[in-house]
């Protein structure tokens, strides 16, 4: 590494007089972006990208004609900017109006999400909704002493006892870690500023000062045709077309530095490496791949190496269309289940699916190197079609196909 990262940038990659590009690591949404962007200011830009394909995790994934989108991406955003560079990178004719419609499944029943107190008592019963009631005005008395976590932070909004039946079991399934280890700015961020009493005034027509909308609350969104994907595809033609040039299956291994800059990024492709000068860098890799791939001193190793990445995992299911549920997804908080959320790519977008079908995809939060990493496609099959029947969503029976 130390003979890697300290080389001279190849000469050869350079045209006489032609300025240094600025490399861009990464063909993700930040990385083209910054790419479509650049090139359009007639600045020379590379993309290095590690894998074969544009997107990131907001790519839409095929599979003999089914479209899946890892994650479920909503686009909405209040920043005009970002409205207008996504009507720029496609048509208005290739986004779809879609309700934004989520819920939760708690002891064989399903409650609005975002929470409505109203629907969310009501469900859990009056003796329930009672001590849930009294918790939320406990902790409005006595509120938690450490907010610094997420189960401090959100069980002053909300009290003890409703975190711990709509918060606490999911989130640690996402994250695979006790919520008290989990910090207080994720759920601001998540959450926004959402609590029981704004919620309860939201469901009474009563505006919030300022008149702004809790974000998440918002009840409608965008979403392209066939998927996020298919705005990324878009943005890398624009981009090429303006100049810019992308390298797949090519990843980064190393940064080369002279007196405190970067100067070059060194890529493996073809079985070989090669050294890309530059002028400037942009970095959407893992961070602990970027600190490592500039040969730090061993403490910084060290604390690059102790950072976690959490992954995950969809197996989808075809089913016929009249069996499945209208929601977007379903969160599931269910503790003795592994699923932690299931999906409906067929109300996202109908061209996702085909006529009379959809699929669900299950979703499994997974650690890399873990038991459900390693299982075999099959087995995650058989094991999401019984998790599926535990829910009892759908007759997991008129399942007709499966894909990880």
């Amino acid at each position: 590494m130390e003979q890697l990262i300290s080389e001279r940038p190849t000469e050869e990659l350079v045209e006489p007089d032609a300025p240094l590009p600025t490399l861009v690591i990464g063909a993700g949404p930040a990385g083209l972006t910054a790419a479509l962007l650049l090139a359009r200011e007639g600045r020379a830009v590379t993309v290095v990208e590690a894998s074969n394909e544009v997107g990131g995790i907001s790519r839409t994934v095929e599979r003999e004609g089914w479209r899946f989108d890892l994650g479920g991406h909503r686009f909405f955003t209040k920043v005009a900017e970002v409205e207008k560079l996504w009507h720029e990178i496609l048509p208005d004719e290739e986004f779809l109006q879609r309700p934004r419609m989520s819920r939760i499944l708690y002891q064989g029943k399903l409650f609005d999400y975002p929470l409505k107190p109203l629907n969310a008592l009501r469900g859990l019963g009056i003796v329930e909704a009672l001590r849930c009631v009294l918790s939320y005005l406990w902790v409005r008395v006595r509120p938690p002493r450490d907010q610094s976590t997420f189960e401090g932070w959100v069980s002053a909004r909300f009290g003890r006892r409703l975190y711990g039946i709509f918060f606490k079991t999911y989130t640690e399934k996402v994250w695979g870690v006790p919520a008290t280890s989990i910090q207080a700015d994720w759920a601001a961020q998540r959450i926004k500023n959402l609590s029981l009493a704004s919620a309860l005034l939201d469901a009474f027509g009563f505006k919030r000062k300022g008149g702004a909308k809790i974000t998440t609350l918002i009840d409608h969104f965008q979403y392209p045709r066939l998927g996020p994907g298919m705005m990324w595809e878009r943005a890398l033609e624009f981009a090429e077309k303006d100049g810019a040039q992308v390298m797949f299956d090519a990843p980064v291994t190393g940064l080369v530095r002279e007196n405190g800059l970067v100067t070059g990024v060194t890529v493996t492709q073809e079985g070989g490496q090669r050294t890309l000068p530059c002028e400037h860098v942009i970095s959407s890799m893992p961070l602990t791949e970027l600190v490592l791939s500039m040969d730090p001193p061993a403490s910084v190793a060290e604390a690059a190496r102790g950072l976690s990445y959490r992954d995950f995992l969809t197996v989808a299911l075809i089913v016929p269309a009249a069996a499945a549920f209208p929601d977007n997804w379903i969160y599931v908080h269910t503790p003795g289940l592994r699923v932690g959320r299931v999906q409906n790519f067929g109300s996202w977008s109908p061209y996702l699916v085909k006529d009379g079908y959809t699929c669900l995809g299950l979703e499994y939060f997974v650690n890399a190197g873990d038991e459900l990493w390693n299982m075999a496609d099959d087995d995650l099959v058989s094991l999401a079609r019984r998790e599926l029947t535990a829910l009892r969503l759908i007759d997991a029976e008129i399942e007709e196909k499966g894909y990880v």
